[in-house]
């Protein structure tokens, strides 16, 4: 079964392609790495990590005597869980770096080492888990040499790319490759886009950046595909043009905020496309439902209208309108180009702000208010990944609020939940359907499927817990 593994910071670089005599030999990669591994760093974060002891004589016994506490009674011990990445400096004399959010995430301490064996003590300036992306600000920094953002747009399949991080904890390791492939969707999150590379990106690589020869960062190294757990040719790297975006957000605010229409969309099969009196091969998404309340409704967008071009760019499937929608600015009039009753129309709405709904509100009509709150925000399952899965239905969990039923239960971001007490779940409308039905304060059984195996995990609500 193949995995995916997230990999700890890596530099990349791209080229734009050129048919040279292959007796010519190689590019020269000397300069290019000269120029960036400055600026790509090793991070090593230390995470508290509590355990309790109790229950369990043998475990009280030794653990309580190899920590030197006496046993006879549950202990909660404080481990220092240790991870390495990289990352690469952006802003030199603010001493911003960019990472991947996996790396930072929980991190109670970091340590950033510099190509010049400097270490010095770093901090989260804002993460962002929708992109896996994240600022760190070094303390007290100074002659930093920063990278620049290249054009991803611009990086064609075959161009040459360099990555530079600390695989397996090898500092400044300089590895190249092609772009394999652009616009991969991997099952990640809402916002896949990914460059793919056969550059060798491992356990350590995260975080660090993938170059072009010009030395400019065209994207973040973030994951591989992998059988056996090391390289095989197969790695992901956020885009800089999407990586760029989110950067200059969080250095301002701590946090992306995302543009929201308000509307569950769904892809624009040949057969749906002929239903609503267009060619089989027409391209757009289909309107499935309006939420109450949200941008789209006001604007007078209904169910079983078809997108078809957002700000006068063409919009050709999911993914793309949802990059396109959450990378405008909150408060824009924006057009959208609808096909509705075999016509085109054209309708202005104004872009919401998702920070601001409620994720059960987003998936659900008004009849549900009363639904338990669950502490979920899921969406509806792509293609793509029900391929991948290997099943025909669920619903992929984005977030997991803390402190919830959800997350008390054991459910964690990126689970497919498949059912939820006996009611086989389709659509996210379904799931809190099926959560509306309980009693404030009673449990529910929930099955879920997490890298590639189903579980069970019982949720308790609580006893005031309303939407």
């Amino acid at each position: 079964m193949r995995k995916i593994f997230a990999a700890v910071a890596l530099a990349a670089w791209a080229a734009q392609p050129a048919f040279a005599d292959p007796s010519a030999g190689l590019p020269g990669f000397k300069e290019v790495a000269r120029k960036v591994r400055p600026a790509v760093v090793n991070l090593s974060v230390v995470k508290n990590v509590k355990a309790t002891f109790g229950g369990d004589p043998f475990a009280e016994q030794f653990f309580g005597r190899f920590f030197d506490q006496p046993g006879g009674g549950g202990r909660d011990q404080v481990f220092k869980q240790r991870s390495l990445g990289s990352g690469v400096i952006i802003d030199a004399q603010a001493g911003y770096v960019l990472t991947n959010n996996h790396v930072v995430e929980g991190a109670d301490a970091i340590t950033v080492k510099l190509y010049d064996k400097r270490e010095l003590t770093g901090t989260v300036v804002g993460r962002d888990p929708k992109t896996d992306l994240a600022v760190v600000k070094i303390k007290d920094g100074s002659g930093l040499v920063a990278a620049p953002f290249g054009d991803s747009d611009k990086v064609d399949v075959g161009d040459w790319v360099l990555a530079i991080g600390s695989p397996f904890g090898l500092e400044q390791t300089v590895t190249h490759g092609i772009i394999s492939a652009k616009g991969r969707v991997i099952g990640e999150g809402p916002y896949d886009d990914f460059l793919q590379t056969d550059a060798s990106i491992n356990p350590g690589n995260s975080g660090g950046p993938l170059v072009d020869l010009d030395g400019e960062v065209v994207g973040i190294n973030t994951a591989i595909t992998t059988r056996s757990g090391g390289s095989e040719g197969v790695g992901f790297a956020i885009p800089s043009d999407m990586a760029k975006t989110v950067y200059k957000e969080l250095v301002s605010n701590g946090k992306v905020v995302r543009g929201w229409l308000g509307i569950i969309i769904q892809e624009l099969e040949p057969a749906l496309a002929e239903h609503f009196g267009l060619p089989k091969d027409a391209k757009g998404v289909l309107v499935s439902d309006v939420s109450e309340g949200g941008p789209a409704k006001a604007a007078g967008l209904k169910s079983g209208d078809v997108i078809r071009a957002f700000q006068g760019k063409p919009v050709n499937e999911v993914r793309e309108l949802q990059r396109l929608v959450a990378a405008t600015e909150v408060g824009t009039v924006a057009e959208l180009g609808v096909w509705r009753d075999g016509a085109a129309k054209t309708l202005k709405v104004k872009i919401g702000n998702m920070d601001q709904y409620d994720a059960a509100d987003d998936q659900t009509d008004s009849s549900q208010d009363s639904a338990p709150k669950l502490g979920l925000l899921v969406r509806a399952l792509t293609p793509e990944e029900a391929d991948k899965r290997h099943v025909e239905a669920g619903v992929i969990v984005e977030r997991v609020e803390g402190g919830s039923p959800a997350e008390e239960a054991g459910i964690q971001a990126g689970d497919l939940v498949e059912e939820f007490e006996h009611a086989e779940i389709q659509t996210p409308k379904d799931l809190f359907k099926a959560a509306g039905a309980l009693k404030a304060g009673s449990a529910a059984v929930v099955r879920v499927q997490r890298g590639g195996r189903s579980l069970y995990l019982t949720l308790q609500l609580s006893s005031d817990s309303k939407k």
